[in-house]
């Protein structure tokens, strides 16, 4: 925990460019935290190097626990040591990036993000106090409405739920293939009051 109380937040990055905006973000979103005094563990997927294929393998596995952490041990005791949580991605074809998406379907195992009780999925997360999302949209919001906007329902229904915190903030930039400076930068500014805020 950290000295004023605050916790430990992980931080889960996934973009491969290091000069996107995406990754703009990201160092905001840490460098803000931290100032409010958090501590954070910053896990940047793509430099990181994780692997999100889940395998034969490792699908065999999923339900063995606790062997099925085995492969991701490392990721499983950042989320377990974590008190809130905050996703850094853009949406591609109104999805998460393949790199996120593998790391849910690798990390969020039971036994660790939820438990099977008759069938029905169970919260396991609920140290997790804190969820929030800050992406960005190519199109636009009635595009991405008309899409159903996959993305904004994962985190808000299905990550939520295994969470159960009593804090949610969900943060996008839509039109991001016409956004100017301005929209960026005030972008930018609303993310910032809302990790001083968190």
């Amino acid at each position: 925990m950290a000295a004023d109380g605050k916790g430990r937040v992980l931080v889960l990055a996934a973009h491969p460019c290091p000069e996107s905006f995406s990754q703009a973000l990201h160092a905001r979103v840490v460098k803000t935290l931290t100032a409010q005094g958090w501590e954070v563990d910053d896990c940047d997927l793509y430099a990181e190097g994780f692997d999100p294929v889940l395998s034969e393998t490792g699908r065999r596995g999923y339900h063995e626990e606790p062997a099925n952490i085995e492969p991701v041990a490392e990721y499983v005791a950042r989320l377990r040591a974590a008190d809130a949580m905050v996703m850094v991605f853009p949406v591609w074809n109104f999805g998460y990036p393949a790199i996120l998406k593998g790391f849910l379907d690798r990390v969020f195992l039971p036994g660790v993000s939820f438990k099977l009780v008759d069938g029905k999925v169970k919260p396991n997360l609920t140290h997790i106090k804190r969820l929030a999302a800050v992406t960005t949209y190519g199109g636009t919001r009635t595009r991405a409405f008309l899409a159903g906007d996959p993305p904004r329902h994962c985190v808000k229904r299905a990550v939520w739920h295994v969470c159960r915190p009593f804090k949610m903030r969900y943060l996008a930039l839509y039109d991001m293939n016409r956004a100017t400076d301005a929209k960026r930068a005030a972008f930018l500014d609303k993310v910032t009051r809302e990790m001083e805020a968190f």
